[in-house]
């Protein structure tokens, strides 16, 4: 039996999750800013499930959630940093509320729930964070450069952190999926204003995401199990097909630019 500690439970893979983790019979720490979805679960598990309003761009609030959730349930073994949501605009179009705003949520955030949970990580000498990232922290594409920006910082700090805390006897996993039908593109998802010269490109990026339903998110379950059960589990895990051939095309790309450019980045020095 693990104990999870779950951002971003309302919806999507965050909802997802829980269910799932509780129809396994772990116990889960569900926190959202809206905890009326999470009810019907309250209603089927009772005492196995500890539902907690949080905004994690709120760093009081996440430190004392954190604290409340351990003294609660007495640990914490799996810690899914899941609450994010993406901003499309193109780079021209951003305005600095905007921008902050989607750090605050995506990196900051994650930040503060990591910060929060370590001690306690550490001090039962194991653990496992997941961080829920994207194959667009791998890649990005014209439209989505804030949303990338914000998981491609992620990914690095994590990666980071996977060599600080694995003496600790604590697991970090960069979870990075691939379209999936969570509402990312929906409730999900704000969008900049539009300046006049990016309007087609705009509706170009729209079509696009109308027409690309995605995975079901419950496909993901099983990958996600086998990930925090893992007696050595991955720094990273692409998640679904779609992540799979998005994110090794865009490596055999650049290995193929590098090596093209191999004298010139060796004449460097």
């Amino acid at each position: 039996m693990k104990v999870w500690f779950i951002t971003g439970t309302s919806r999507g893979f965050g909802h997802v999750w829980t269910r799932a983790a509780l129809q396994r019979g772990d116990k889960v720490v569900a926190t959202a800013r809206d905890l009326a979805p999470l009810q019907p679960l309250v209603e089927q598990f009772g005492d196995a499930i500890l539902p907690l309003q949080l905004d994690v761009a709120d760093k009081d609030a996440v430190f004392a959630t954190v604290a409340a959730a351990h003294a609660h349930f007495g640990q914490l073994d799996v810690v899914v940093n899941n609450a994010g949501f993406g901003h499309i605009g193109y780079v021209e179009e951003l305005t600095e509320t905007e921008i902050r705003a989607q750090f605050d949520t995506n990196v900051f955030g994650v930040i503060w729930v990591t910060q929060a949970a370590l001690p306690f990580l550490r001090a039962q000498g194991s653990g496992h964070l997941i961080q829920v990232s994207s194959a667009s922290g791998l890649t990005a594409a014209g439209g989505m450069g804030l949303y990338s920006a914000s998981k491609w910082a992620l990914e690095g700090l994590s990666e980071a952190l996977a060599q600080e805390v694995r003496k600790f006897g604590i697991s970090v996993t960069l979870i990075e999926p691939g379209g999936y039908d969570t509402g990312f593109g929906t409730a999900g998802r704000r969008t900049s204003e539009m300046h006049p010269d990016y309007i087609a490109s705009h509706e170009k990026l729209a079509k696009l995401f109308g027409t690309s339903a995605g995975s079901d998110a419950n496909d993901s379950i099983s990958a996600l199990f086998a990930v925090v059960d893992a007696e050595k589990p991955p720094v990273r895990l692409l998640l679904g097909n779609q992540a799979v051939d998005i994110v090794t095309g865009a490596y055999e790309r650049r290995l193929n630019d590098w090596k093209v450019w191999e004298e010139v980045s060796r004449s460097a020095g």
